[in-house]
């Protein structure tokens, strides 16, 4: 287990709920989780081919109106692997912003350019936290519906929580950036 590959575990914990296309999981990817993971349909396709090949997931034809379509599929094994996976200590959690790795040599560009990126992200930020607020005002209206709600919540609670304390470091940079304009 120690060489396991995350995308892997996040398939099967997508398909742990419900059978999908690797398009619905690209999809999935980029709106339920792309707070904190993503990936591209690069690594996605052949993480289902290995996870078929594993026999952690199969696969079936799922064809609609001569359309070709492979609905993917959690097994016995890949429920096995995924709570296997859950049960493993955190291995590394990292936070990796272009906005910051700018500002780190932030010296070269100047305040302008640097609160310009400042700017950006916060822009970026105000514009995704309504996202999080209302998957939170959902899940919260529905968490005798699902489970899983609960655990959804405390990752869309996170989210929220650092997004508001983004914003609030924004304004903070942005002050201290202008004194030294002054």
């Amino acid at each position: 287990m120690a060489l396991e590959k995350k995308i892997d575990c996040v398939i099967l914990g997508l398909l742990s709920h419900e059978d999908l296309t690797g398009y619905e999981i690209k999809k999935r990817m980029d709106t339920s989780l792309k707070y904190f993971w993503g990936a591209s349909y690069g690594s996605i396709y052949p993480a289902l081919s290995d996870l078929v090949k594993r026999g952690l997931a199969d696969k079936r034809d799922g064809a609609v109106n001569k359309r070709n379509k492979i609905i993917y599929s959690i097994t016995g094994d890949g429920r096995r692997y995924l709570k296997q996976w859950l049960q493993i200590p955190v291995e590394k959690d990292e936070l990796r912003y272009e906005t910051l790795l700018k500002l780190f040599f932030g010296s070269e560009g100047g305040p302008l350019q640097a609160i310009s990126h400042i700017e950006a992200f916060r822009e970026k930020i105000e514009r995704e936290l309504p996202y999080l607020t209302y998957a939170e005002d959902i899940l919260k209206r529905n968490m005798d519906v699902d489970e899983a709600h609960k655990y959804y919540l405390l990752t869309v609670e996170f989210g929220i929580k650092t997004y508001r304390a983004y914003l609030e470091w924004c304004e903070e940079a942005k002050a201290i950036l202008g004194e030294e304009r002054k």
